[in-house]
C-alpha cells in the first residue's frame, strides 16, 4: 500500500497532491506512521519505497525536519527515542526504534518491488539486523556531512544546561559554583571563563607520549608548576557540545592551546572529543562533595558514531574529579594510570570563575 506523505499541510496520497488537510489525518492511532529524517536520501529512498501489507491499513511517512512540532514527534522524545540514532515506526500504540524498525519494515513489507524483498530477506532476524544497522547509520551520518546538514537532535531541551540532563536529579543539589561552571546551554553562543593555576607532572611513559598528545591535540604536552591557565567553555549554535578551550602559559613557551568538545551520549555519559576524533567516555558523578568523572573507554568519532578502542592498553585510564571550594572558586584534578606502568600523566588546580555565563 502506497503512503501519505507529510510535509507541512500538503499531503500526497499514491503521489497525486490532493486538497486534504493534514488535520484529517490526526489521529496516529490509525495506519503505520513511519518517522524519519527528510534530509537523509537514504531514509528518504526507505521512506517512498517502502510498501506494507494492506492489513496493517494506511502508511503515512512523517518528515522529522519539517514538522518538528507534530505530536508524534513529542511523544517519540517523551520516550527517549534518537530521531540520530535511528528512524520510529509508530503503530497501534508500539514503538520501533532503529533495528527495531527495519525488523517490523521487515515483517510487514508486502514484498513487492527489490527494495521490499532485500529488506524482507536481510532484516527479519534480529542478529543480522543489530549487526548491519550501525553501518547504515554511519551511512546516513556520512550523507548529512556530505550535504552540510545538521542532526536532528529532537532529544535536546535547547532551554537547558547541557550537564542538567547529564547531572539529571543531581543538578539541583550542586553548589553553586559548580551549576556557573556547567551553565553553558546547547544551540547557544554561551561563554563562561575560569582562570587559575596547574600542575603539570608526566612521568616516564607519559614523558615518551608526549608527541602523541601533541600531535593529537590531547592533554598537555610540557610540565610545570603553577602554571598560569585560563579556560573558556563555550556553547556553539549549531551544536549541542561543551567546548573547552585551555591555555596553559608555560615559561619560556608559546601559550599552549588544548581544545576539546564534550558531547552527551546518553545518561549521565559524556564523551570528550579531541583532535582527529578521539575521545574519552566518562560518566559525570555528584557525590556530595565532589564531582567524579568516572572512566568509561576511549574510541574514535567518526561522522557523528562513537566506536570505541582498546586505547587503555596502550595509555591507561583517565580519571578526573572536581571540588568546590567556595561560590567562586574549585579545585580540579585529572591523571592517566597504566595497569601496569602506574600513573602517566596527570594535572591539577584552583580556579575561580572570572565571566559567567548568562542563561536570559
Amino acid at each position: 500500500m502506497a503512503g501519505i506523505y507529510v510535509s507541512g499541510r500538503d499531503i500526497l496520497f499514491n503521489g497525486y497532491e490532493t486538497e486534504l488537510i493534514m488535520g484529517q489525518y490526526q489521529d496516529i492511532n490509525v495506519g503505520v506512521w513511519f518517522v524519519y529524517d527528510g534530509e537523509c536520501p537514504m531514509c528518504g529512498y526507505a521512506a517512498e519505497a517502502l510498501r506494507i501489507r494492506r492489513e496493517y491499513g494506511t502508511l503515512v511517512l512523517l518528515d522529522a525536519r519539517s514538522n518538528p512540532d507534530h505530536p508524534l514527534l513529542a511523544l517519540i522524545a517523551e520516550r527517549q527515542y534518537d530521531l540520530d540514532q535511528g528512524m520510529v515506526i509508530y503503530h497501534t500504540g508500539i514503538f520501533y526504534h532503529g533495528k527495531d524498525a527495519l525488523r517490523f519494515m521487515a515483517r510487514t513489507g508486502d514484498g513487492k518491488g527489490w527494495y521490499n524483498r532485500i529488506n524482507s530477506a536481510l532484516f527479519q532476524n534480529a542478529n543480522v539486523a543489530g549487526c548491519l544497522y550501525p553501518f547504515l547509520r554511519l551511512i546516513r551520518n556520512l550523507l548529512l556531512k556530505i550535504r552540510g546538514r545538521h542532526i536532528i537532535d529532537n532529544l535536546t531541551d535547547k532551554k537547558k544546561p547541557i550537564f542538567q540532563t547529564v547531572f539529571g536529579v543531581s543538578w539541583n543539589g550542586l553548589p553553586p559554583v559548580m551549576k556557573r561552571h556547567y551553565a553553558n546551554r546547547p544551540y547557544s553562543s554561551d561563554i563562561g571563563v575560569v582562570e587559575g593555576v596547574m600542575d603539570v607532572e608526566s612521568l616516564m611513559l607519559g614523558r615518551l607520549m608526549a608527541p602523541f598528545f601533541k600531535m593529537t591535540g590531547t592533554l598537555v604536552p610540557y610540565e610545570g608548576r603553577s602554571v598560569p591557565a585560563k579556560v573558556e567553555f563555550s556553547s556553539s549554535p549549531t551544536t549541542k557540545g561543551f567546548h573547552f578551550n585551555r591555555i596553559f602559559y608555560f615559561p619560556n613557551q608559546k601559550p599552549y592551546e588544548f581544545r576539546s568538545v564534550m558531547v552527551p551520549v546518553g545518561g549521565n555519559e559524556m564523551a570528550e572529543v579531541m583532535r582527529f576524533g578521539v575521545y574519552w567516555r566518562t560518566a559525570f558523578i555528584w557525590m556530595g562533595e565532589k564531582v567524579i568523572l568516572e572512566h568509561r573507554g576511549y574510541g574514535v568519532r567518526l561522522f557523528g558514531c562513537f566506536i570505541p578502542l582498546p586505547l587503555a592498553l596502550f595509555m591507561g585510564k583517565g580519571y578526573a574529579d572536581e571540588t568546590p571550594i567556595d561560590d567562586d572558586s574549585f579545585s580540579m584534578s585529572m591523571k592517566i594510570v597504566h595497569p601496569i606502568w602506574g600513573m602517566v600523566f596527570g594535572y591539577s588546580g584552583t580556579f575561580k570563575m572570572v565571566r559567567d555565563v548568562v542563561n536570559e
